[in-house]
């Protein structure tokens, strides 16, 4: 039985490897659309969110059913607690890739936000994807050390987005630029996007150095959530 238990966490583990590899591919072609106003490809992600969602459901329901027939306790209970909300994270991540995607999808066949601050979105998109795949890397970690080098690669990255997330609202607020009422809503939207992808992946991080140290660390809450709207309707 301990064998079955061991072989059913270990499906669970190299489950979430498999919906981060999803994420981190939502997020290289939403940055790519975002930055090249390419719909083809920003449609793409927006439908292939669907199977994220899938992965995610399913490894939660094999996770409810270990938790049901196994009765885990201690280290092994807080591990299975631990995919199932490391599971919502990237499910979530998942979505605001596609609200990335949506996004250049809108502006069509212009680009999301001011034109000055193009140069900042193309910056967080570049950082969020190196978040994307260093969670992947994190996640199949083999050992406390890689585990805690990852771990501090993916949080130097969100303190980097977040001082480009506080750098846009300053120039959105200030009086040098000049942008219409649509592109100031683009850009916030972007923004937050951006920089809540991070978050999460943080989030993440420090679930994950948690069962590999004992040791729980203060987690950085996700910035409160946006509803994907429409720009401009």
């Amino acid at each position: 039985m301990r064998e079955v238990f061991q072989q059913e966490l270990a499906e669970v583990s190299n489950g979430l490897v498999e919906i981060a590899r999803h994420v981190e591919s939502a997020m290289q072609r939403a940055a790519v659309a975002f930055t090249n106003s390419d719909v083809a490809l920003a449609e793409q992600v927006i439908s292939d969110d669907a199977r994220i969602d899938e992965l995610a459901i399913a490894l939660d329901e094999h996770t409810i059913e270990i938790i049901a027939r196994q009765s885990p306790v201690a280290r092994d209970l807080r591990l299975v607690v631990s995919a199932l909300r490391i599971s919502s994270s990237l499910e979530r991540m998942g979505d605001l890739a596609a609200h990335i995607a949506a996004l250049a999808r809108y502006r069509f066949p212009g680009g999301v936000g001011p034109n000055t601050l193009r140069p900042v979105f193309a910056e967080m998109s570049r950082l969020d994807v190196a978040v994307a795949r260093q969670l992947v890397a994190l996640l199949d970690a083999g050992n406390d050390e890689e585990t805690n080098r990852i771990a501090d690669e993916i949080k130097a990255s969100d303190t980097q987005i977040d001082d480009l997330h506080r750098s846009t609202f300053d120039a959105l607020l200030s009086d040098d630029i000049q942008a219409q009422s649509v592109e100031v809503v683009d850009a916030t939207l972007a923004s937050r996007y951006f920089e809540r992808f991070a978050d999460h992946a943080v989030s993440i991080a420090q679930k994950v150095q948690y069962l590999t140290s004992g040791e729980w660390m203060q987690e950085k809450e996700p910035s409160t959530p946006v509803s994907p709207v429409t720009p401009g309707v």
